[in-house]
């Protein structure tokens, strides 16, 4: 969720094809594995603000999963909306004993994505799908919890992929997302470069989901916002990359090291500033 160095949202016919591509390339992988650990690839929260990314990154699923942990157990199922590496399927099948339903565009990821859980012996538990998410291959309320992390972002037709979450959302169930967001009012111009490099030409805002959750019939939506643990994930993505540019040529093409470089300065500064938003919304089906 980092950024999209080489994809240009003008040129890529299928948007879902443009965020495939990008996502099945080594530099990505190598990328994730050296900076973000390999297993959550998402923004962190920070207790610390040098605290390591990987840690901080898992603490976001921890604390999304206690927003639905009322809901979760060996009786429930999960559907996770763009499970990349699969670090938040497993960290909810291992806590609570869920199943989970994993969709992915990747099948390069969900290949890693399976064959992790069969070596932590998740397997039975978890589910991989290659799929997208603006067309569910699931029947009417199957699942008890919708989850998605930093995935809406990446979406051309957001509504429509919030209508599928819901439509397979049990009554009682419960939808549970983060996302990277403009303000409600942004500087275009400022922020425009940092949205282009994600591959989107129009980014949500908080009161866009707000109002989405409300017409798509959910109840108690909820967004907490998180914005300074986003600011301070960019500084320390930043710092990491600067401080071990020569260690990570020896594991990334120099190339995309040094888009890196040039990229996350840009990321920084615009997160420091408050142009982008970051935070976690939480909202209930009603039951019948």
């Amino acid at each position: 969720m980092i950024d999209t160095p080489d994809n240009d949202p003008t040129a890529a016919p299928d948007h879902d094809d443009a965020t495939r591509r990008y996502y099945e390339t080594g530099d990505v992988d190598a990328f994730y594995d050296a900076v973000w650990g390999g297993e959550d690839i998402h923004v962190g929260i920070y207790a610390e603000g040098d605290e390591p990314i990987a840690e901080a990154s898992h603490r976001t699923v921890e604390h999304a999963a206690d927003k639905v942990a009322d809901l979760l157990g060996p009786h429930a199922t999960v559907l996770d909306l763009g499970s990349g590496y699969g670090g938040s399927a497993r960290a909810l099948a291992a806590r609570f004993g869920c199943r989970v339903v994993a969709l992915d565009l990747s099948e390069s990821h969900n290949r890693r994505h399976r064959a992790t859980n069969a070596q932590r012996g998740l397997d039975g538990l978890i589910e991989v799908v290659t799929d997208s998410l603006n067309d569910l291959p699931h029947e009417d309320g199957r699942f008890d919890v919708v989850w998605s992390l930093e995935v809406l972002c990446h979406v051309e037709d957001r509504a429509d992929a919030l209508s599928e979450a819901v439509r397979v959302l049990r009554p009682g169930g419960a939808l549970v997302f983060s996302d990277i967001m403009a303000p409600e009012e942004p500087p275009a111009e400022a922020v425009r470069p940092a949205f282009a490099r994600l591959g989107v030409q129009t980014p949500a805002t908080p009161d866009f989901y707000l109002r989405q959750l409300s017409e798509l019939g959910l109840k108690g939506a909820d967004f907490e916002d998180r914005t300074a643990d986003l600011a301070t994930h960019y500084a320390r993505l930043d710092e990491d990359v600067h401080r071990r540019a020569a260690e990570l040529r020896d594991r990334i093409s120099p190339a995309y090291v040094d888009d890196l470089l040039a990229n996350l300065p840009l990321w920084t500064d615009v997160t420091r500033r408050g142009l982008l938003r970051w935070g976690l919304f939480h909202a209930r089906r009603p039951a019948v």
